[in-house]
Formats: C-alpha cells, sequence, structure tokens
C-alpha cells in the first residue's frame, strides 16, 4: 500500500513526518517566494494566458494516474514540459499552485506533505532541471533535434530528481532509504521514459506552430521557426 501511495510523488498525510513536514514546508515556500520574485517581471499579455493554459494541462494529466508495475501506478509530472515552454521561475510557481489546489480541493496529496510535494515536483523538477535543461540549451549546438533531446533527457530526470527527494524524505521520517530507495527509482524509470515521449510531442507540437512561445527558445534561431 505504501508503493502504490508515493509512487506519483504525492505524497500523502502521514507518510513524514511532523519535523520533515516543517523543514521542507519552510524551504518550499521559500523558494517558491523567491521565483514569484524572479518571474514578475516574465508575466505580460503573452506569458499569463500560456502560464494558465500549461497550469490546466498540468492540472488534467496529474489528475490520471496509470499502472505502471507490481501494483503501482504512476501519472505524468509536467514539470519539464512547464519549464520550457515558460522558464524554470514560472515553472516552479505553475507547479505550486497546481499542487497546492489538487491538495485542499481534491485531497490528491497530503495537507501536510504539501511542502515537500512542492519541493519535489515543483523546486526540483521544474526549477533545478529546468534551469540544467536553459544550461544545457545554451552549450548545444542550437538544432531542433539537439533540443528536442534535452526536452526528452529533462523531462525523465526531472521524475527521477524528484523520486529521489521523495526517497530522501521518506528516510529523515524513519523509512529506511534501502527500502524506498529501489522501487521508487525503479518504477519512475518506467514513468520517466513516458514523461519523456509525451513532454517532446507537446514541444514538438508547439514548436511547429508557435515557435516563439516557447521560454528556453528565446533568442535562438530556433524561436523564429527557422
Amino acid at each position: 500500500m505504501l508503493s502504490v501511495q508515493i509512487t506519483a510523488m504525492h505524497m500523502s498525510d502521514g507518510l513524514v513526518n511532523a519535523p520533515t513536514s516543517v523543514i521542507f514546508g519552510v524551504v518550499a515556500i521559500a523558494a517558491v517566494a523567491f521565483c514569484g520574485w524572479r518571474a514578475r517581471t516574465e508575466l505580460d499579455e503573452r506569458t499569463v494566458p500560456l502560464a494558465g493554459l500549461v497550469a490546466a494541462f498540468i492540472f488534467a494529466v496529474q489528475m490520471i494516474n496509470f499502472p505502471v508495475a507490481g501494483g503501482t501506478s504512476g501519472h505524468l509530472l509536467g514539470a519539464a514540459l512547464a519549464a520550457v515552454l515558460l522558464g524554470p521561475w514560472l515553472a516552479c510557481l505553475v507547479l505550486s499552485v497546481v499542487l497546492t489546489t489538487q491538495a485542499f480541493v481534491f485531497a490528491d496529496g497530503g495537507i501536510t506533505a504539501l511542502g515537500a510535494n512542492v519541493l519535489n515536483m515543483g523546486v526540483v523538477g521544474a526549477l533545478l532541471v529546468g534551469g540544467l535543461m536553459l544550461l544545457a540549451r545554451r552549450v548545444l549546438p542550437d538544432r531542433r533535434g539537439v533540443f528536442l533531446a534535452i526536452v526528452a533527457a529533462g523531462a525523465w530526470l526531472a521524475v527521477m530528481a524528484g523520486a529521489l527527494a521523495t526517497s530522501v524524505e521518506l528516510a529523515l521520517s524513519g523509512i529506511p532509504l534501502t527500502t524506498v530507495l529501489v522501487p521508487m527509482l525503479g518504477v519512475h524509470a518506467l514513468i520517466g521514459v513516458g514523461e519523456a515521449v509525451v513532454t517532446v510531442a507537446a514541444v514538438g507540437a508547439v514548436l511547429a506552430g508557435r515557435a516563439d512561445l516557447v521560454a528556453a527558445l528565446r533568442g535562438t534561431r530556433l524561436a523564429t521557426g527557422a
């Protein structure tokens, strides 16, 4: 039962103890506040509607669980997609809003574990991995195939990094790391493949129609559709 609850990184109430919840809740609040401060200059008449669409898409796909293996289930994360389309700062905010709404309105993810969930998916997935994707885009050739490979790798890494962070939080709450780490990473390695496929397909579709909307491509040749 434990594996089913934690597989999608949406930890429920009671999986992390009170000290761990408080610590990671404070860290998440500080990180989200900083992202909000950094993202304030990125909000305009173009990015606000796009952020709303991305949030709605992520909210929908995260509510759909699918079987993976051994009685576990998972869902798409959407962190890498948000980071590519919106940039890491705004992507972290979008993930935080989605996760908070799910926790308080739909009881998807525990309220006491909200800080940890935001950290795992919003801060680690969207902010940290999103930043790494932007760095890779800047140092690698400015080509469509290379960019989509970065997107695929980032989507997979965001899932794995979130699973690793979840494992550490559970270990800090008293669950042996050796018990949870291998199952978490093993299952999420499969989920990450699906995440990569869907993310590349979505980004590819945007590139074909409105490449100028992709924040990760600002200032590049690909942003003009070339």
